[in-house]
């Protein structure tokens, strides 16, 4: 009965969303668009030609990310981080601002161009793990040999087997790998990294590269250089800040601001929590190491709502067409 009912759920929100894009089409949204009022901050993550749920569930294609910026160029304003900060909105359309987490290569050889094409501003939260000699964040690596490698692993005198999503599950805890690493340093993880990359070499496959591979220095340099785009900090591991010791906390965010203000010459005052995950001693940390804009998913206390320097963010939903994806903008909801 639960697996009907999940069924039932499941056929009834996609029978909404067509309704909803069929009216669309018709134009019968219209109205609705020209009322809105307000502002909303989006989060993107990575872009890609195709296959975008290849190996996790927040890629877009470069087709539908296009079909995005058309619509937003039609009926929004959309406003630089800074100019959101300082709250310079239209009263006359709906504001948004457009983040992208991560600091994936396709960020540059996609998201760019497009934003100067259609002259719509955008700010990149990107890691420092370059600085750290690797190509590809700790949670990418880790979906993908979850996705390649065999039915069974062991790490660390500890078995694992996939389990839902194929993810590694422990035989012994039952948790997860994934949940394992992310409540500790980056020392692990690049052991884990280390071990486990001959299970599946996917870096001699150069038509993947788009899934994984981190931005160069270069191409900072050059994202940063554009009138479009800006540079924000997203930890220096990609560690979860709310996981890890605060003296540890500090030093990822003083190296990882360090790090990109001497790539791209310029102040980094924002930084997007890895995560959306935070305490109260992470923000204060932050603001003493001199982020200004701090960035999460959801509030997680109950005073973040006062607080200047913060803002939440809206995460963009891959599942569901542009038209919908825009109503959710506004309603801040997906459920229609």
């Amino acid at each position: 009965m639960e697996i009907l009912n999940k069924i039932g759920s499941k056929l009834g929100r996609e029978g909404k969303y067509l309704l909803s894009d069929v009216k669309h089409w018709f134009g019968l949204y219209n109205n609705f668009y020209s009322e809105a009022r307000g502002s909303r901050i989006l989060i993107y993550h990575g872009i890609c030609q195709q296959d975008q749920t290849r190996f996790n569930p927040i890629f877009l294609t470069h087709k539908t990310f296009e079909q995005h910026l058309k619509l937003y160029k039609k009926h929004f304003n959309v406003v630089s981080l800074d100019d959101y900060y300082q709250q310079k909105f239209s009263d006359q359309k709906f504001n948004i601002c457009l983040t992208f987490d991560d600091g994936f290569a396709n960020n540059y050889k996609y998201v760019l161009p497009l934003l100067e094409q259609y002259q719509i501003p955008a700010t990149f939260f990107v890691t420092a793990i370059r600085d750290a000699g690797c190509d590809i964040l700790w949670n990418d690596f880790l979906g993908i040999i979850s996705k390649y490698g065999p039915d069974q692993i062991s790490f660390k005198d500890e078995s694992y087997r996939k389990g839902i999503h194929n993810k590694y599950i422990s035989t012994k805890t039952g948790i997860s790998l994934v949940e394992r690493l992310r409540s500790g340093g980056f020392a692990e993880k690049a052991e884990m990294m280390d071990i486990l990359y001959p299970l599946a070499p996917f870096k001699n496959n150069k038509h993947e590269k788009d899934y994984w591979q981190q931005m160069t220095t270069t191409q900072i340099k050059a994202l940063s250089d554009s009138p479009f785009a800006n540079i924000g900090a997203h930890g220096y591991f990609h560690n979860d800040l709310a996981r890890i010791d605060i003296n540890d906390v500090k030093t990822e965010l003083i190296d990882s601001k360090r790090y990109l203000e001497n790539i791209i010459q310029k102040p980094i005052n924002s930084l997007a929590f890895p995560y959306g995950s935070y305490t109260t001693e992470v923000v204060r940390v932050a603001k003493q190491t001199g982020y200004k804009q701090l960035l999460a998913m959801d509030f997680l206390f109950n005073d973040d709502v006062k607080d200047l320097s913060m803002h939440e963010r809206f995460t963009v939903n891959p599942f569901i067409s542009a038209n919908n994806q825009m109503y959710a903008t506004v309603t801040k909801t997906y459920e229609h």
